[in-house]
């Protein structure tokens, strides 16, 4: 007995130290395997920068800074090949055992990286330009972008103005490759991008919009230096950059919109039915069909219909008809001047500033200006939008204002507008985004069409919960605002799968809302143009306004909205189906476990538990 004892007390033995050995091992390949997916992650962001200098500068990093992007398809071809590498690295990690936020992080990279690959095989390097993207319109916005503090920041701008002909000269050759492949925008969006480049490529040098910098030098740089630098400056302008748009204008309107597609709907092109829905998953980050977003679209016009209905009997009218042509013919909702316009934006948002301690916990510390809109872009962009700020504060961020043609300018939509883009839409929640401490910088870029602006849109309803939107009139163009980005999912789904024409896209607008006339010719132009993205408003607006619902409803009085937007706003953006389970979890977290004891009505009104 003893000897059996003692045997047993032998295998008991060996079998401890076996199950210490394999928890170690186990350890250790957990550790490992956690270090291999942060590595890979920061090797990616790295190459990410490097071989994309403006993004780099965007963001706040120098080092590229004398650089800019290779548009050739040399270089296509061959990130292409680095991204499925990347893919495949990052797929053999197994995140088993990893904390909730790092498989996450692996959850995220790999979906974006499928998205690009997917995205790639239509080739939309082949069609660069239209009225609403382009390098006709990016390259003038690095300006307002970049750091100008140091000799060596001009002394790289130039460096950059140098290299735009080559930049400028690659897209040349893309768009040449669309044409031979039938990848063609519209023909009168083409027409609107040429005259975008020839009000670049006609500015005498000293008046150009790149050579802004050279005459607002800051006092650190001596006379000597900034004689130098505006000298070499303006002979960049004049010799690289503004010859090179003339080249540019001359190819896109003589050559190249003259064989732009006639139908104002992507069906039209290749495989056009698949790329719209690759378009809408992406811009959507959902799985439904353009029928149901449609069909959404015509729900969702219904309903605000029915309360616009309900303000326009407060105001003293019978119908919205009236109304509307009331608004339409009367001059004093109409702006005056640019410079209203701006003061108007940047009053709401001053305004606006002391009550977001009543809706969220975290603020951002990046701080917030007001601009106007490069003038080069001004005709055919949109009333406002928004240019985030870097990390470390050394640029804020903008509200760029569009100041053209203002005495045609509905007043009305200002002040949604100014909470969409600025505070507490676009600036607050890309601000935390960047100031995420123990997250992955890409984490902190994320660029999730449906979250980024559907917060900004759902945004524009917390200034009434606040008690904003004073003037009734002004409240009606916040509905005005809702009806907008309802009639989006009609039209955009309307012209890009059902075929619909310009003049029934515009027609829909004047049926439903009284919103002036510039911004209607716009923003049709803009919905064919960057298909599915303006599906993306809405459908993110109505995800977070479902989940602020049913958290109200699971925690009732332990719903505290500040903890809510902070909750949404914590992990910055992430996609749709993503976001839903975290808010879920979270509110079954708080049901057991409440980590605040200060309450805030769904009002807005601050109270005590």
């Amino acid at each position: 007995m003893r000897l059996l004892h003692l045997h047993t007390c032998v295998v008991a033995v060996l079998s401890c130290v076996c199950c210490v050995s394999v928890i170690a091992q186990s350890a250790g390949s957990l550790e490992s395997r956690r270090k291999a997916l942060n590595d890979l992650l920061a090797e990616h962001w790295e190459y990410r920068l490097r071989t994309s200098p403006l993004f780099a500068s965007f963001i706040g990093d120098k080092r590229w800074n004398d650089q800019l992007d290779d548009y050739s398809q040399e270089a296509i071809d061959k990130n292409l090949r680095e991204t499925q590498k990347f893919l495949d690295r990052f797929a053999a990690i197994d995140t088993a055992g990893f904390p909730e936020q790092e498989a996450l992080n692996k959850i995220l990279i790999v979906r974006d990286i499928r998205l690009e690959l997917d995205g790639a095989k239509f080739k939309p390097w082949e069609m660069p330009v239209d009225q609403q993207n382009g390098i006709q319109i990016s390259l003038p916005q690095m300006v307002n972008t970049l750091s100008f503090a140091s000799v060596k920041d001009y002394e790289d701008y130039i460096s950059r103005l140098r290299q735009m002909p080559r930049l400028l000269d690659q897209n040349i050759a893309q768009m040449r490759k669309g044409m031979s492949d039938h990848l063609m925008p519209p023909r009168y969006l083409l027409e609107k991008a040429a005259a975008q480049s020839n009000a670049i490529a006609i500015d005498a040098p000293e008046k150009s919009h790149f050579a802004e910098p050279f005459f607002k030098f800051p006092a650190s740089i001596t006379a000597a230096d900034q004689k130098r630098l505006r000298e070499a400056g303006l002979v960049a302008v004049k010799d690289s950059v503004l010859p090179a748009y003339v080249r540019f204008t001359a190819f896109i309107r003589d050559e190249y919109a003259p064989k732009g597609r006639s139908e104002p709907g992507i069906w039209a092109l290749p495989d056009g039915a698949a790329r719209y829905r690759f378009d809408v998953r992406h811009m959507t980050t959902t799985d439904l069909t353009p029928d149901e977003i449609h069909a959404i679209g015509l729900k969702q016009v219904d309903e605000i219909d029915a309360e616009m209905l309900a303000v326009a009997h407060k105001l003293g009218f019978n119908d919205l008809a009236s109304l509307n042509e009331h608004i339409k013919s009367e001059r004093r909702f109409y702006a005056t001047s640019g410079q209203q316009v701006l003061d108007l934006y940047a009053g709401y948002a001053r305004e606006m500033e002391p009550e977001l301690p009543k809706l969220f916990g975290r603020l951002p510390k990046s701080k917030l200006a007001v601009i106007p809109m490069e003038v080069s872009r001004s005709k055919d962009a949109v009333p406002a939008d928004y240019t985030s700020g870097t990390a470390d504060g050394s640029r804020p961020g903008h509200i760029n204002v569009n100041e053209w043609d203002p005495e045609h300018r509905l007043t009305l939509n200002i002040e949604a507008i100014a909470y969409h883009e600025g505070i507490p839409g676009h600036h607050l929640q890309l601000s935390i985004a960047q100031e995420l401490t123990g997250q992955p910088a890409f984490r902190k870029y994320e660029g999730y069409t449906a979250f980024v602006e559907g917060w900004a849109f759902y945004a524009e309803r917390l200034g009434k919960d606040v008690g904003r939107y004073h003037d009734p009139y002004s409240d009606y163009g916040r509905l005005e605002n809702e009806m907008w980005r309802a009639i989006r999912l009609v039209i955009d789904t309307g012209v890009h799968e059902k075929h619909w024409s310009r003049e029934q896209m515009v027609e829909y607008f004047h049926r439903y809302t009284a919103m002036d006339e510039p911004n209607v010719q716009s923003e049709v132009d803009r919905y064919i143009a960057w298909p599915g993205q303006a599906l993306a408003y809405k459908l993110g607006q109505l995800k977070i306004l479902e989940l602020r619902q049913f958290a109200k409803e699971q925690l009732g009085d332990k719903f505290d909205i500040r903890a809510f937007h902070d909750e949404v706003l914590g992990d910055g953006a992430l996609p749709l189906d993503v976001l839903d389970k975290r808010i879920r979890d979270w509110v079954a977290t708080q049901k057991t476990n409440p980590t605040s004891s200060s309450i805030v009505s769904d009002s807005g009104k601050v109270g005590e538990e």
